[in-house]
């Protein structure tokens, strides 16, 4: 793309020295590592190193542009913009041709439930022979091609090159988790959604965001962020809201979207009611603007009665009509990580679930308590370099909930994974849990332990399979461990 072009999508802006010649920029980065000759380095402030200190680095790679915000001395033109971060996202949109625009997008934002609604989302288009995109914590997907990330919602850049791949292959609808991070840091700053899902809202990222009210103002941002206008073909923007939570009701505010509520009160247009929740799935009665349907998933819980609500709610916003939306949901048996059984033979039923919030885990903890017999192991730990405000909460939960509760490590980080441990058993100081730092020792110890008709919940790392000490990735899976464990274990009688 001719570099005239990137300049003038900057409308305010100074430039120097003056371009003479209009040269082609091959790529947009903010990545050193990755920059090829012609390249656009775009410098942004990070959390541990600042790009203003990497552009020498990055002329010499061959970057022949660079987007600051603080003065630099360089052999080449400088654009200097007062926010990056704001250039980056703008920059990004035009060189890729604003994709978003194209295609159906759908983000979903909220604590807890994420992934499991982009994931019926995503299935209830593609049973309608459809061409999808999505992007989450897991992975970004692109038809049947997976790639992996690292963030939930990638960077500006990152991103849109993502949606510019899954329109050059004909990707007719995108599901989308956005993060209250990617949200605060303009992230997804261009992205035309058409529809916004609102899942709960939690405790969670309090490392990042230090208020409860400035997490929210985060979460609401993607609803204030839909427009300002209506069309009068009937493709307005479309705010879908869990109005049983206090903060979906009062996202209603935040937003001149159309709004599509959902929920088990009354007053939802979309609500479940006569739940009947088993160890093998749940069925509740469909109410849509008071039209009744029984539904029967095999998602188990009521925190999976939500999630399927809100799938529902953004199909329908979309176009799609119920029976059909019905008969994705209740073929669909669920997300790797997230409230996963893993196959035994024992009479042990192992289960594992992302649960790394309070909330989460306490709703995975009363589901277990809905069907189990016997005893039920909690196997948590809580991560390091994140809100530590959590740790007790957690920790409580798992020794309130369950009857045999197991502390171990999660991912550290570079905490010391005894001092996080200890932050939990502040939390419970007249219990006396048992506690293995090493994760694979307390997975082994639970299975060894348990007995037939016992559940075992491993809990807070779902689908990853990494554990992080240090800075340094070591592969490790719960559901890998767990399976490894249950193959030692006798047949149940």
């Amino acid at each position: 793309m001719k570099v005239s072009k990137l300049i003038n999508s900057l409308k305010f802006k100074q430039v120097q020295p003056t371009i003479t010649t209009d040269f082609d920029v091959t790529m947009l980065t903010q990545d050193t590592r990755e920059i090829q000759p012609g390249a656009m380095f775009i410098a942004v402030g990070g959390y541990h190193i600042d790009g203003h200190t990497l552009v020498k680095q990055a002329v010499e790679k061959g970057a022949k542009i660079i987007v600051a915000q603080k003065r630099i001395n360089v052999t080449v033109p400088v654009v200097y913009v007062q926010n990056t971060e704001r250039a980056m996202a703008i920059l990004a949109d035009v060189f890729f041709e604003a994709p978003s625009q194209k295609m159906h997008m759908i983000g979903v934002t909220g604590t807890n439930g994420k992934t499991t609604v982009t994931h019926l989302i995503d299935q209830i288009y593609r049973d309608q022979n459809q061409a999808t995109g999505l992007m989450g914590t897991m992975y970004r997907r692109i038809k049947d091609e997976t790639f992996p990330t690292e963030n939930t919602t990638p960077d500006a850049i990152t991103t849109q090159k993502t949606l510019a791949q899954m329109r050059e292959v004909g990707v007719k609808i995108v599901s989308m988790e956005v993060s209250s991070i990617a949200l605060v840091l303009g992230r997804v700053w261009g992205i035309d959604y058409d529809v916004a899902v609102f899942t709960n809202l939690t405790r969670d990222h309090l490392d990042f965001h230090k208020t409860m009210d400035d997490y929210i103002h985060a979460k609401s941002m993607l609803f204030a962020q839909l427009g300002n206008k209506y069309n009068a073909d009937g493709t307005s923007k479309v705010a879908v809201l869990n109005t049983d939570d206090p903060v979906g009701r009062e996202f209603e505010q935040y937003t001149a979207a159309h709004v599509l509520t959902y929920g088990l009160n009354t007053d939802a247009m979309i609500r479940a009611q006569n739940i009947q929740i088993y160890s093998h799935g749940t069925e509740f009665d469909l109410s849509v603007f008071g039209h009744l349907t029984h539904v029967t998933t095999k998602l188990i819980g009521q925190f999976n009665v939500y999630n399927p609500l809100a799938a529902f709610a953004a199909a329908y916003a979309g176009g799609l009509p119920e029976a059909q939306i019905i008969t994705s949901l209740e073929k669909v048996s669920g997300v790797k990580g997230r409230f996963q059984s893993i196959p035994s033979h024992t009479g042990v039923r192992v289960i594992v679930d992302y649960s790394h919030t309070p909330d989460s885990l306490l709703n995975a903890l009363e589901t277990i308590h809905s069907f189990a017999k016997k005893d039920i192991y909690c196997v948590i730990g809580c991560g390091g370099d994140r809100d530590k405000g959590k740790r007790a909460k957690m920790a409580k939960i798992a020794v309130e909930y369950s009857t045999k509760p197991i502390f171990t490590a999660d991912n550290p980080r570079t905490e010391d994974p005894q001092a996080i441990l200890n932050d939990m058993l502040a939390g419970v100081p007249n219990d006396h849990p048992e506690v293995y730092i090493d994760r694979r020792e307390a997975i082994t110890k639970a299975v060894e332990s348990a007995k037939s008709g016992d559940v075992i919940l491993i809990a807070g790392k779902g689908h990853e399979d990494y554990q992080i000490l240090g800075r340094t990735k070591h592969h490790f899976d719960d559901c890998e461990e767990a399976a490894k464990a249950l193959a030692l274990k006798p047949v149940a009688d």
